[in-house]
């Protein structure tokens, strides 16, 4: 399964960086939500929870502030939480759990580290700050519903000195669960706690709609729009769960909302290209999917969905070249190792198998796809083996 690589890009004798103050967005308009259809909310479905502490993390926290060992605060709170003779969470993506529910579970994703890291650092009087990292998106699926995700890390500041008169200056540390791998290129953009929250919750939504979930998932994706009513995503999983739902005008009126506060988002596009054809609406959807055609000629997944094409017509030689293309351009989605490694088995390249099933088990992302993979390896090992001894 994939460690999370928790990397401290630096400590910074310097003045945080403050975020401009502006004037708080309007809320989205209120005929873009239908309650009616959906029930009541869950009693779980708030943001009080979300940086909650329970009395262990608190006593954890308390201890580690108060700690004699002689070095930054910062570093004191990241060895604690993720070294391997400490609590050593780990990288899960199979939910995003809440700060109690990641240190209960000593794992959680990228969004979940993030706040949980968030909450004991603030228990132990550090300042906070959240920054969104530019880079491409990264892509998964779960069944027919395919996920874009972005990248945050976040902050940290060490705690003023008590004596007024001290002239230590506050110290900064950076701290990123999983980097991107060119991090040349990366642009930090300081962003407020509302935005995480929305985040949050709009993977909560995401989630839900993977487990047909639909009331919940509305009213996630709906209490992530009045969290940061600027958050583009909310209103693009809002739009799916109404299209789920059967609520054709609705989804649309979601997606043209979406639009406005981004206009070339490809995203929003493609799910409205869907929309208007279910609406009967050929005309409108023929000429924005030749649009997004021109802003978009090879979408995520592309080359996979013509390699599972080759896999079902016999022609692994083709899907092998097309999943490998996919990796190019992915390389650590494990999916995609794990079909190439599916086409090169069929090409009777265990060789080439092995190696790919091994990477699809290096970055699977969760401990069940990480089983599969494994015995799946020890599978291929095995006839090779056999193999081996055989040509002997």
């Amino acid at each position: 399964m994939k460690r999370f690589a928790a990397l401290l890009f630096s400590l910074l004798a310097s003045q945080l960086l403050a975020g401009c103050a502006s004037v708080a967005p309007p809320p989205p308009p209120p005929q873009l939500f239908q309650d009616q259809l959906f029930g009541q909310p869950d009693a779980d479905i708030n943001a009080g929870q979300i940086f909650a502490l329970t009395d262990e993390m608190k006593k954890y926290a308390h201890t580690l502030k108060y700690s004699r060992a002689r070095r930054e605060p910062q570093l004191i709170l990241f060895d604690a939480l993720y070294k391997r003779d400490q609590l050593q969470l780990e990288y899960d993506a199979s939910m995003t759990r809440n700060a109690a529910q990641t240190f209960e579970a000593r794992r959680g994703n990228c969004l979940s580290l993030v706040v949980m890291t968030a909450a004991m650092a603030r228990e132990m009087d550090m300042s906070v700050q959240y920054q969104s990292i530019t880079t491409e998106e990264t892509w998964s699926r779960s069944g027919n519903l395919y996920f874009a995700s972005g990248h945050v890390n976040l902050v940290l500041g060490k705690p003023r000195m008590k004596d007024v008169h001290s002239v230590e200056p506050n110290q900064y540390m950076v701290v990123d669960f999983e980097p991107p791998a060119e991090t040349s290129r990366m642009v930090a953009t300081v962003i407020p706690e509302e935005r995480i929250v929305a985040m949050f919750m709009n993977n909560r939504a995401a989630e839900s709609l993977a487990r047909k979930e639909l009331n919940r998932a509305y009213w996630w994706a709906r209490k992530a729009t009045l969290a940061d009513p600027t958050f583009f995503s909310s209103y693009n999983t809002l739009a799916i769960v109404y299209q789920h739902h059967g609520q054709l005008p609705q989804a649309e009126a979601a997606l043209r909302y979406a639009q406005q506060l981004q206009p070339n988002n490809t995203i929003a596009m493609f799910n409205l290209v869907q929309v208007l054809d279910n609406l009967g609406r050929t005309q409108e959807a023929t000429a924005l999917r030749e649009h997004l055609a021109r802003l978009e000629p090879n979408p995520p997944f592309h080359y996979f969905s013509l390699g599972q094409k080759a896999m079902q017509e016999g022609d692994y030689r083709k899907a092998r070249n097309l999943f490998a293309r996919e990796v190019d351009r992915a390389p650590y989605y494990h999916e995609f190792h794990f079909w190439l490694a599916v086409a090169s088995y069929y090409l009777n390249d265990l060789k080439t198998a092995d190696k790919h099933m091994k990477l699809a088990m290096d970055n699977s992302t969760t401990r069940k796809d990480h089983d599969l993979y494994a015995a799946k390896l020890d599978r291929l090992k095995f006839q090779e083996r056999q193999r081996n001894a055989y040509s002997n």
